[in-house]
């Protein structure tokens, strides 16, 4: 059995999962069974980006033990804009 996590964050809260699934899961068999599609309709898996630890992979990567499958928001606002905007405030 593989020890996986699933995690999936929001402005104001951060959900983590964990499961077992057996050798040969991929990414798409951590999302059906940590369930965080059903309870968070706004994520779509064919248009989100999914990655493990930072790195986007495709919904049949395999997982290995210890992976943490993350599920990534689009970004409302480029960073740089918001730390030329927050520069400019603090000034």
């Amino acid at each position: 059995m593989l020890r996986v996590e699933a995690a999936y964050a929001m402005p104001d809260e951060q959900i983590i999962i964990r499961l077992e699934l057996k050798e040969g899961s991929t990414v798409h068999d951590v999302l059906e069974q940590s369930e965080l599609l059903q309870r968070y309709p706004e994520i779509n898996a064919t248009d989100s980006a999914i990655g493990i630890y930072g790195r986007v992979v495709p919904l049949d990567h395999p997982i290995r033990d210890g992976d943490r499958v993350e599920i990534y928001r689009p970004l409302t606002i480029d960073p740089k804009i918001e730390r030329r905007s927050r520069s400019r405030r603090s000034a």
